[in-house]
């Protein structure tokens, strides 16, 4: 795990490195690092950011074979640091991470670093012995990349409109620095709703439902999943799992195919629908072979001739 310290002393020199070196130096600070694609975000090596590594014999010969391989980090207790995403996409991030930081939520950053689009990667030691899942607030603009997570490092390029844009270095702490209490910050930037009332006859659905449901999704194939996504937020929402929850265990599920911000507007959209007294009018048919459980007993079985598998 990276020290406070090592990690701002190494960031304060990453602008203008070659990409190896930059690896090199990353890795030589007890940052675990891997390669992704160049001029892209997309692991090179399978499994990806779980393939991370600070050994210096395996980044070596990694940006030998790619030099121009992109530098990515995982977060959350692998790495130590957990990194506070500021989106520019349709939202203004900085606004929320404005307001977050003048509410007291969001305390002086190890070091920022400015994306190529724009936008801000805030890193913070991680929390010790604590967990701090990934989590994405789309309507806020800002993400937290914690454990499940990853972040382009400086000074890593993407290619924009044909253009290479660097990630660049915009400030290191000079003195110690306080770990983000991700959790609150979430809070504090989309608000719980508030829980509805459980009806008698009907049967609260637990967390570990909703990490079976996230399981079980993980292993179907992309092209309507987004469809079975929909379906099992609501029975998480008809089950009262807090929507925070849901988001949580299905945005594990990992599905290429979309991403945080396209499964959490789903979620929400789940949510929503249930909320309004809709799910039962616009509610998905039960996909084929759901998972195992409480969930499962409690729908139909699929109609004869329905799909066993998605194409």
């Amino acid at each position: 795990m990276v020290a406070p310290g090592a990690l701002a002393a190494v960031f304060d020199r990453l602008d203008g490195l070659p990409l190896p070196v930059a690896a090199r130096e990353l890795a030589r600070a007890a940052v675990p690092v891997f390669p992704c694609v160049p001029g892209e975000k997309t692991p090179i090596v399978p499994s990806g950011f779980r393939r991370a590594t600070t050994d210096p014999r395996r980044v070596a010969g990694w940006w030998r074979w790619q030099p121009g391989a992109n530098i990515g980090i995982p977060t959350g207790a692998a790495s130590g640091l957990v990194v506070i995403d500021v989106d520019v996409h349709g939202v203004d991030g900085y606004a929320a991470y404005a307001q977050a930081t003048r509410a007291g939520l969001i305390p002086v950053p190890l070091a920022t670093v400015t994306t190529p689009t724009g936008g801000r990667h805030a890193y913070f030691p991680a929390m010790p012995a604590r967990v701090q899942r990934s989590w994405a607030v789309g309507r806020a603009g800002v993400d937290c990349r914690g454990d499940g997570g990853y972040v382009i490092a400086p000074p890593s390029v993407l290619r924009l409109d044909g253009a290479p844009v660097s990630y660049r270095v915009e400030q290191v702490a000079s003195g110690a620095v306080e770990p983000v209490d991700a959790v609150r910050l979430r809070d504090f930037l989309d608000p719980r709703p508030p829980r509805r009332p459980v009806r008698e006859s009907q049967p609260v659905v637990g967390r570990e439902d909703a990490d079976r449901l996230a399981a079980w999704l993980s292993r179907q194939i992309k092209g309507d999943r987004n469809y079975k996504l929909f379906w099992a937020a609501c029975r998480l929402a008809e089950g009262n799992v807090p929507v925070s929850d849901a988001v949580d265990a299905l945005v594990r599920a990992e599905q290429p195919d979309f991403g945080e911000r396209e499964i959490t507007r789903t979620v929400y959209s789940a949510y929503r629908s249930v909320g309004a007294g809709a799910a039962r009018r616009e509610r998905p048919a039960t996909p084929a072979s759901p998972p195992a459980g409480r969930l499962a007993r409690r729908d139909p079985a699929p109609r004869a001739g329905a799909a066993r598998g998605l194409g």
